[in-house]
């Protein structure tokens, strides 16, 4: 579905392209009663961000660029992203799917997971995937399951357990991580060395430190640790057995405003202080970002249903909470988000600014995205804006309440200069919400049927 123009200047600042989308979307019936929450994203934006990543690592003479697909698991942005040059991290059946579906060529993905089961190991090996191992254990699965000759490359990620960032959750190198083999733990290094001893075929070492919360040094030093294992190794081995290292991604987004920082420059500049030698040629180099190249290049638009007052605080009960933004409801601190306020024709609210909560369509008391936000005063009809919420938000949605999961289109300018819109996921009709609820199964417990094999 392909809709056309409305205002939207190559060079117009974030607040009018985005008031430029809103109107094209009312406009459209893209958002109106029947649709009142969707996900936007700014196609030309996602271009910026991929060249502004190549740019940065230009000096790297093999680099492979892989989009973390948790990040906005939406087979047109994965296509695109493909279209621009990059692979995809996967961490799942469903994840690897999309990504095949998407077209991404099996060598340009990489399979990454704490609870690979047999088969998805197998298949993986099968298709030419890139596998890292999470644990020794899983090496010694991969043992039993490997081809003779697989196209896959195989890696083990370790954890360098360097320290956590200011978001426990998002920290992946504390010390008790769950993820990766824990490189101070008393004896862990040397099982590691002993484990590419014995497996010629394990060529590559993989490190993440985390994200969001986590700062350019801490990331660094993670990956500078796992170039120093690599080093001590391919010694160990008298050759170059290590030829690759997954550095992973994890570059943090700035919530607080407009400007994109830290950028992916800052970011490399950081990675020379850390290990000078990283972008020599000696080992080629594998990269996971997600968020940082999504963030800022999608919003979600809502509409607000209703106004009210309670205990003298001002509330906006709108259509976009914890269903499209769950990790801001559950941990506003960590995860604050910027908000803006449209009128129903999707023109910039002016007026005296009025202290409000803005909050969500879940029945339960803590949907609220935002609190005691300094906004023009909100009527019903008005579009409240959720800015860089192009990763995770929308494309990633918790299906409380049995709430449809939102349409996401995404947006550039027309040869007019307008805006054009198209739809990248469609809006859950209610029928699929039935079907997603076990409905062709619905006199399962009234006359049960025995499962099958039973």
């Amino acid at each position: 579905m392909t809709q056309e123009p409305a205002t939207l200047p190559a060079t117009s600042a974030p607040a009018e392209r985005v008031a430029a989308v809103l109107r094209r979307a009312v406009a459209t019936g893209l958002l109106s009663e029947d649709r009142p929450v969707a996900g936007f994203l700014d196609t030309e934006g996602i271009r910026a961000s991929v060249a502004s990543l190549d740019a940065a690592f230009a000096e790297a003479p093999d680099v492979l660029h892989t989009f973390a697909v948790k990040a906005c698991s939406l087979v047109p942005v994965l296509r695109l992203l493909a279209a621009l040059g990059m692979g995809c991290e996967v961490a799942s059946p469903g994840e690897l799917r999309i990504a095949l579906d998407a077209g991404v060529e099996p060598a340009r993905i990489v399979l990454d997971s704490p609870a690979k089961t047999r088969q998805e190991i197998g298949e993986a090996l099968a298709l030419g995937v890139a596998v890292n191992a999470d644990s020794l254990d899983e090496l010694r699965r991969i043992d039993e399951l490997r081809p003779a000759h697989s196209a896959s490359v195989v890696g083990l990620r370790v954890n360098p357990q360097v320290g956590g960032g200011s978001i426990g959750a998002m920290s992946t190198a504390t010390a008790t991580s769950k993820f990766g083999v824990a490189l101070r733990d008393p004896g862990a290094r040397e099982r590691v060395v002993r484990a590419f001893a014995e497996r010629p075929w394990l060529t590559r070492l993989h490190a993440h430190v985390g994200s969001q919360g986590c700062p350019l040094e801490l990331i660094a030093e993670g990956v500078a640790e796992t170039y120093r294992l690599a080093e001590e190794i391919n010694r160990a081995q008298g050759a170059r057995q290590i030829t690759s290292l997954d550095i992973g991604g994890g570059l943090p987004v700035n919530f607080g405003g407009d400007e994109t920082r830290p950028t992916f420059a800052a970011y490399t500049l950081a990675l020379r202080a850390a290990v000078p030698d990283l972008f020599d040629g000696r080992y080629a180099l594998v990269t996971e970002f997600g968020r940082s190249l999504l963030a800022k290049n999608g919003f979600i638009g809502a509409r607000v249903e209703y106004t009210k007052e309670a205990g003298g605080r001002r509330i906006a009960v709108t259509h976009a909470g914890a269903q499209t933004a769950t990790r801001t409801v559950l941990m506003p601190e960590a995860w604050p988000l910027r908000v803006g306020l449209f009128d129903a024709g999707g023109n910039p609210r002016t007026g005296a600014p009025v202290s409000q909560d803005i909050a969500g369509p879940c029945c339960f008391a803590g949907d609220v995205v935002a609190h005691a936000q300094d906004l023009p005063e909100a009527t019903e009809g008005d579009l409240v804006v959720l800015h860089d919420t192009g990763a995770y938000y929308f494309s990633t949605h918790w299906a409380y309440n049995s709430l449809p999961r939102p349409a996401v289109h995404g947006f550039t300018s027309g040869r007019s200069g307008g805006v054009r819109l198209t739809t990248v996921r469609a809006h859950q009709s209610l029928d699929e919400i039935s079907a997603e609820s076990g409905l062709a199964h619905a006199d399962a417990l009234v006359s049960p049927e025995p499962a099958a094999g039973t």
